[in-house]
């Protein structure tokens, strides 16, 4: 598996393209801004971009999806409960706190997805895990021994739940029952921040204990 992680925009975040060495088709996971570094590191990497995934609709992570869009031709998908965020008709309060950001408004999305669903790029097969609680739609991709968690659950950190649609109840639920059963050697890759496992944020994560 091809796997390439890029810090975009001011909130630095995690952008990751995935691709399957076997036939070059790859997945962006939340282009959320620096479309052209994104694109330049697809070139690189030789990738036939096939599907863009959002792990929520907050806009550090879909800011760059117009223009990724249009220049791979690739299905946006984002689940049910966030897709209006990303044309734009609600899921913009980062961008109203920050007056200097403004990003184009995308189109709707190609693809809802729920969980349950799967995102196959070839060789890879990635199953869709609704994990609300930062945003009502927020998703993590598990597969090939490695979960990309948006903003659910970072390095010793989890995400907010204080912004529009979040639930600490929901978020603690989310983390508990889709994300703390995997084993421990998951490799973890946050939407902000370091890579880390589902072992150390077991052992180590202190809004996980207790």
């Amino acid at each position: 598996m091809i796997l390439k992680k890029l810090v975009v925009g001011p909130f630095a975040a995690n952008c990751y393209i995935v691709g399957s060495e076997l036939t070059k088709e790859g997945v962006i996971i939340d282009p959320g801004d620096e479309a052209r570094q994104i694109l330049k590191k697809v070139k690189d990497l030789q990738l036939d971009i096939k599907v863009i995934v959002l792990t929520h609709g907050h806009i550090d992570h879909i800011g760059g999806v117009k223009e990724v869009k249009e220049a791979t031709e690739a299905e946006v998908a984002i689940h049910t409960d966030d897709a209006k965020s990303i044309s734009g008709q609600e899921g913009r309060l980062i961008s109203m706190l920050v007056s200097s950001l403004s990003y184009p408004a995308s189109s709707s999305p190609d693809r809802l997805l729920n969980g349950g669903d799967s995102i196959d790029i070839s060789d890879l097969n990635f199953l869709v895990l609704h994990t609300p609680g930062h945003t009502p739609g927020g998703i993590c991709l598990l597969g090939n021994g490695v979960v990309f968690t948006g903003d659910t659950l970072f390095k010793y950190g989890v995400g907010r739940t204080d912004l529009p649609g979040g639930s600490h109840s929901q978020l603690m639920n989310s983390l508990h029952t889709k994300l703390m059963v995997l084993p421990d050697e998951t490799i973890v890759y946050p939407g902000h921040g370091p890579e880390t496992t589902i072992g150390a944020e077991r052992s180590g994560n202190p809004y996980l204990r207790g």
